[in-house]
């Protein structure tokens, strides 16, 4: 069996007390990594925006102080919200407060309602994608240098900027560039990241590490210097009918075939056999979305299901 790791994105709107549930759960489970959300208000399509969502990184700071061992991080944060100045300082913080647990995920930003509501700018996609690969740019400088960092950008400058402390991991917190573009996303990726994050069935996703590694290739660097890993809806449901129903549900559009094949809905075997799937093409570490704030769920997880990977 293919050797997987695995981390969740919990719920930034449950309670503090239930997210530190669950966050013990994990950290005393097979759990690697305890992923936030980087979002204002629900993030999910016709979400009542009235619930409550507690901000990402603020609650990375109480998980550093609450857990042991598990990894922390933001899936991920949005370039469009912060200076990505910092945006390094925090997560240099936050690397020290962990103990040097936290995994940096940075990504272009995409929900435009959420920017409206906070009067944030929403550039194009284009721009986005200019102002990330800048911001990695940044990221990257003042995460590994030695001294005062000047930059002189399009979007983004500093000047003799000192940068301490830094972060514990050395040379310095894993920076994932979360997404699968093809031409701007990969490619900043190879440029200057660490991570892989992307979605997308066995098949595209193989596709996908075929594409980085061609983008490594232009710029001189081995693709197997890249951690590959994926994000992807999890629902453990024992009853069969109900994970039938399940699956035809978030497989609309699928005929019966891939839904087996491809989602990670239903008994623990069935949840395991499309893991294995993954871990065939290239996949490392697998992110799960979508497990209900419940730590013996979460225990459940890694023993039926994370333990056959170790």
């Amino acid at each position: 069996m293919a050797s997987l790791f695995f981390g969740s994105q919990v719920n930034n709107g449950a309670s503090w007390q239930l997210l530190l549930e669950v966050a013990h759960a994990m950290d005393a489970g097979r759990w690697r990594s305890l992923w936030v959300y980087d979002h204002f208000v629900p993030p999910l399509a016709g979400a009542d925006e009235s619930l409550d969502c507690a901000e990402g990184w603020s609650l990375l700071g109480g998980l550093a102080a609450a857990t042991s061992r598990v990894r922390i991080g933001a899936l991920v944060t949005g370039n469009t919200y912060r200076n990505p100045a910092l945006l390094a300082k925090m997560a240099a913080t936050v690397d020290q407060m962990s103990g040097g647990r936290l995994e940096f995920a940075i990504g272009a930003g995409w929900h435009e309602r959420e920017h409206e509501a906070y009067g944030w700018d929403f550039p194009s996609m284009k721009e986005r994608s200019d102002r990330l690969e800048e911001a990695c740019a940044v990221i990257k400088a003042l995460f590994s240098s030695q001294g005062p960092v000047s930059y002189s950008g399009r979007y983004y400058r500093m000047v003799d900027a000192p940068f301490a402390p830094k972060c514990v991991q050395t040379p310095h917190a894993p920076i994932m560039v979360g997404g699968g573009g093809e031409k701007r996303t990969l490619r900043t990726l190879a440029r200057y990241g660490d991570v892989m994050n992307v979605s997308g069935s066995p098949e595209q996703v193989a596709h996908k590490i075929e594409v980085l590694a061609k983008h490594c290739a232009d710029l001189g660097r081995d693709p197997g210097e890249i951690t590959k890993t994926i994000m992807i809806p999890v629902a453990l449901v024992d009853d069969p009918e109900r994970a039938h129903r399940f699956l035809e549900a978030y497989g609309a559009g699928m005929s019966g075939e891939e839904r087996e094949q491809n989602l990670a809905i239903g008994s623990a075997d069935q949840i395991r056999k499309v893991f294995e799937r993954y871990g065939s093409v290239g996949v490392q570490g697998i992110i799960m979305s979508g497990i209900p704030m419940n730590p013996r769920l979460y225990q459940r997880l890694s023993d039926e299901v994370l333990a056959a990977f170790d």
